[in-house]
């Protein structure tokens, strides 16, 4: 039997400028036997969603729950095709269901002035962003803006969760929606050889991405990342992440989180590493123009 691979977790969050709350929230469940459960959510905050800092809780909290669940069934089923049918289907409708009875419960108790009956859920409107990981199998989970971003095993950078086309402005799908279920992309991505699992998978709301003037900067930064791990070990990138979330929030003008799970070399530990083996001190580069 294999060993399982050993991972690294880096998590961050960070208020965007001038914003009186944070409205991310993220969450990672990591076990002994190479499980991990990993999420990232980004409550839409305008107005129209005064409570969707809340909603982006319950959305990492249920999405806990129901990865660790089928987790559970990957682990003691070999039937890929069930699997997969419970990913594209089962998985997405137990979210959404889930989320908004914790809605639903929170609005019994504070009630919501103003808002007509069966309008509550648009207080809470947020995006999902999740991943499970076992031996074997990763799948993710997306609704909504943010990145999922691979390095694999030979180094390839991809995201295989990104729309066939951009979202308009601010406009992005929601949790609360309608049949919100039907809209959530899934990435399936069986894994029978250990030696090929991706190296590192980042999970980020879009508060990072936006922060560069194009595309090809956000992935470069992703590569960097990569080539400083290998390079120095986790433990001081863990330390600059918040810079680098800090600085890309005065760029972006919104709220930034990052979650990342390395697989670390089983035969290698920690190299010396200098400022040009990554990411400089001040994080990604390549910026837009900073926001207002």
């Amino acid at each position: 039997m294999s060993v399982p691979p050993h991972w690294e977790i880096l998590r961050e969050s960070v208020r965007g400028p001038g914003k009186a709350h944070n409205q991310d929230w993220y969450d990672v469940d990591d076990t002994v036997d190479g499980t991990l459960v990993l999420a990232v959510a980004d409550g839409h905050g305008s107005a129209a969603h005064a409570r969707s800092g809340l909603g982006a809780r319950y959305a990492v909290d249920v999405f806990l729950h129901r990865g660790r669940e089928f987790a559970a069934r990957a682990r003691e089923s070999g039937d890929l095709r069930q699997l997969h049918r419970d990913a594209c289907g089962r998985v997405p409708r137990e979210i959404v269901r889930d989320w908004r009875d914790e809605v639903e419960r929170h609005v019994r108790k504070e009630p919501l002035d103003g808002v007509p009956k069966g309008g509550e859920l648009l207080a809470y409107g947020t995006t999902l962003l999740g991943a499970v990981l076992v031996p074997g199998l990763l799948v993710a989970w997306q609704l909504g803006d943010g990145d999922l971003m691979l390095v694999e095993a030979d180094g390839r950078i991809r995201a295989p969760l990104a729309p066939a086309e951009p979202e308009l402005g601010d406009e992005t799908e929601s949790l609360c929606g309608r049949q919100a279920w039907d809209l959530m992309r899934v990435h399936w991505a069986p894994v029978s050889d250990p030696a090929r699992l991706p190296r590192l998978l980042t999970l980020s709301t879009d508060g990072l991405s936006k922060s560069f003037a194009a595309q090809d900067g956000f992935v470069q930064f992703v590569r960097e990342v990569d080539e400083r791990l290998a390079a120095e070990g986790a433990e001081p990138i863990r330390e600059a992440l918040p810079g680098w979330l800090n600085h890309a929030g005065s760029y972006s003008g919104d709220d930034t989180t990052a979650v990342a799970v390395w697989r670390r070399p089983d035969d290698a530990g920690p190299c010396e590493g200098g400022p040009d083996a990554g990411p400089s001190e001040d994080g990604p580069q390549d910026r837009g123009t900073e926001s207002d």
